[in-house]
């Protein structure tokens, strides 16, 4: 895997947990059972995650725009993200204040993702809502979840010596062969990311 240039905006405790979320591919889910993937039961849970997916469209549409998202208090917190067999997940702009509001709101996502372009400009291509899951079990009984889709647990200890959090990726603006709500994107990719932004 490759993290490509790494910013300290963020309290480290803070930067660690989205380095785990963004660069770990063994997670442990909150959902009970094998991995997280769309599939499901039935047309109910279809349209939950229908309409999450048309709930982040509509609420990042204008961070199309780089420049929106940053006035908004995103930032660039990693280079671009990719892997050597699942993809990669792109660029992460994350707003801090969401990241530490101990919350999730799908108006309102931690992170808003975006693929650099032969032409160097980016393009927006999903979101993340990431907690740290303190925060969230101190006042919750259940983990979170948008949509009918349950956030990945990545537990503590683990080998980055990080709180545990709960993460969900929703690639709304560009379609996963493997599912709208995985971590990694086989379709996206960091080679013409040139270390700047």
């Amino acid at each position: 895997m490759k993290v490509a240039r790494f910013v300290t905006a963020f309290p480290a405790s803070v930067i660690g947990a989205l380095a785990i979320a963004i660069a770990s591919p063994a997670v442990m889910l909150a959902q009970a059972g094998g991995a997280h993937t769309d599939h499901d039961n039935g047309g109910e849970q279809r349209g939950q995650a229908s309409a999450l997916i048309k709930v982040v469209r509509e609420s990042t549409e204008r961070y199309k725009a780089v420049s929106v998202a940053e006035a908004d208090g995103y930032q660039l917190q990693f280079g671009c993200v990719s892997g050597p067999d699942s993809g990669a997940m792109g660029m992460h702009f994350v707003n801090g204040n969401l990241v530490g509001d101990g919350e999730v709101d799908a108006t309102h996502p931690e992170i808003v993702i975006y693929e650099p372009l032969p032409n160097g400009k980016l393009r927006l291509i999903g979101a993340d809502y990431l907690v740290i899951a303190a925060q969230w079990d101190a006042t919750h009984t259940a983990p979170p979840q948008l949509g009918g889709q349950l956030f990945h647990l990545f537990e503590a200890p683990n080998r980055f010596g990080l709180p545990a959090f709960y993460t969900l990726h929703v690639w709304a603006w560009k379609e996963n062969p493997t599912g709208a709500f995985v971590n990694w994107h086989q379709n996206v990719s960091c080679e013409t990311f040139s270390g700047r932004r």
